[in-house]
């Protein structure tokens, strides 16, 4: 940091926005050091974007989802997993189970004031139904982030019990099913999103985000890569205490959470792992 450290606001609660090119959008810029080994997230309190023109674009859906009438939340963690083929022409394979998300959504729900949604509950019909209305979106589910699968990004639900569309695989939600919906969540976080194969891809986590973004939501939290269960947790109960009862904004709420977390945790791989991405408001 060192080319811009003197162009830093001195102030922890000012705004730094990053907008990183490509594979870049997958550096943790909050566990950045400086030369006396503080992070950055110590120091500033961090956002990114895909680009200016989202940044333009996120204001105006937050401008946009301040009026919003919503006020039910949701909530979903380890659904029944779909199968997919590890690469195009492959044997589908089914995605393994996540018991730690499914244990993380049970214990942010009721601080968003819902039930969490979990296991043969969490098929795709039922919550692309619920998205239009929900206020708040928590997916502790697998993300796919690469391009490799021939998929592009895509979000892991359980499977429906009609059959897909040809070309389709039943139970992935795709960055360009998203991009049709119309949502007026203020916020969608996705937890848990390193399927275990398959590369995090920058373009992957930017066509996921701006998806969402481009459907309405101002402000995505994605994690990097596959946190452990247990600081995970931490992390997002914290972030939701101080965004919901302590009244801090997105980007405080995510960076308090961090330093939180950090002290029992001190490891940066146990919560420099997410990054919000859009607005703070």
């Amino acid at each position: 940091m060192n080319p811009i450290a003197d162009l830093l606001p001195k102030n922890p609660n000012d705004r730094v926005i990053f907008i990183p090119q490509s594979s870049l959008f997958l550096v943790p810029f909050p566990a950045l050091q400086d030369e006396k080994g503080k992070y950055l997230i110590e120091k500033h309190t961090i956002l990114t974007a895909p680009s200016i023109q989202v940044l333009d674009l996120t204001h105006t859906r937050r401008a946009e989802t301040r009026n919003t009438k919503s006020i039910q939340n949701l909530v979903l963690g380890n659904p029944t997993m779909p199968s997919v083929p590890p690469k195009p022409g492959d044997k589908p394979q089914q995605l393994p189970s996540l018991p730690g998300a499914e244990k993380e959504a049970i214990a942010i729900a009721p601080l968003l004031n819902t039930k969490a949604i979990i296991g043969s509950q969490g098929t795709k019909a039922s919550v692309v139904q619920k998205m239009p209305s929900a206020r708040i979106i928590h997916l502790a589910t697998h993300g796919i982030f690469d391009d490799i699968r021939g998929l592009g990004s895509a979000i892991a639900l359980a499977p429906d019990s009609s059959p897909p569309k040809p070309g389709e695989i039943n139970g992935l939600l795709t960055a360009e099913e998203i991009l049709n919906m119309k949502l007026q969540a203020e916020l969608v976080v996705l937890s848990a999103c390193d399927t275990g194969r398959g590369k995090i891809t920058g373009d992957g986590v930017i066509g996921l985000s701006r998806s969402l973004i481009s459907a309405g939501v101002p402000s995505v939290i994605v994690s990097l890569w596959s946190v452990p269960d247990s600081p995970t947790a931490q992390l997002m109960s914290q972030f939701y205490t101080n965004l919901l009862q302590r009244r801090m904004d997105k980007a405080q709420a995510l960076r308090q959470a961090m330093l939180t977390t950090m002290k029992t945790h001190p490891n940066p791989r146990d919560w420099a792992a997410f990054t919000l991405i859009g607005e703070s408001e």
